[in-house]
């Protein structure tokens, strides 16, 4: 469903000496469905690796696929696209929009299509996962009156309602305690299986990434 092969990266260097080599000949295929944890030490360029897989950063060199869809050969039109519709981003700060209620917000990503925004299909799914997370009865709150693990929660119903076939999370537990992160660790599991959604987890917890059933090293600019 999603295949690297041999991505590079590169960043010029701040003294104007040689580049700086982030990702080296990178090469990674993963199936329909699958789960997958991606760990490594501060600035080996997990983030980067991330968005390089979403479509927000291109790679110096090498290809990057979903399905049969090379990335390299999408405009920005056709990139937008795919970032909105084929892929669900999970980030560390939530992003919720503090003036909008909770339902509002999970239907942000529904604007580029707005004739369907407010479609009883929408608004069903918004609410049937909202319920699935546990949050049907906060759909008018906003996001500070919920906990830092409930809006946590809000953005990965927003990841999902376009019904991606990649989520993609990074650092999805970094400002969570230690229960509220397990708690959530499971649920992306769950919403893994459940939704046959393809899942990239980018974490230094190595308890997060152990509730994965495949976990990788970045370390040095390769992939292990």
């Amino acid at each position: 469903m999603l295949k690297l092969s041999n991505v590079s990266k590169n960043y010029a260097s701040p003294d104007g000496g040689a580049p700086v080599e982030i990702l080296k000949k990178i090469s990674l295929e993963l199936a329909v469905g699958e789960a997958i944890a991606i760990v490594g030490p501060s600035g080996s360029g997990k983030s980067t690796l991330l968005n390089i897989m979403g479509a927000l950063d291109r790679p110096t060199s090498g290809t990057v696929q979903i399905g049969d869809r090379d990335f390299a050969t999408l405009n920005e039109s056709g990139l937008a696209y795919i970032r909105n519709h084929e892929i669900g981003f999970i980030f560390q700060l939530h992003h919720l929009l503090p003036q909008c209620s909770i339902l509002e917000n999970v239907l942000i990503p529904t604007l580029t299509n707005p004739a369907e925004l407010q479609t009883e299909a929408a608004l069903k799914r918004a609410e049937q996962l909202l319920e699935r997370v546990g949050l049907k009865h906060r759909l008018s709150h906003r996001p500070g009156q919920l906990s830092g693990g409930e809006c946590q929660r809000v953005a990965v119903v927003r990841a999902l309602i376009n019904r991606p076939k990649l989520l993609l999370a990074d650092e999805p537990t970094g400002s969570l305690d230690h229960a509220s992160a397990t708690n959530l660790g499971r649920l992306l599991l769950e919403i893994n299986e459940e939704e046959k959604v393809a899942l990239v987890l980018v974490t230094h917890s190595l308890e997060l990434a152990k509730q994965m059933p495949r976990v990788l090293e970045l370390r040095d600019g390769t992939l292990k």
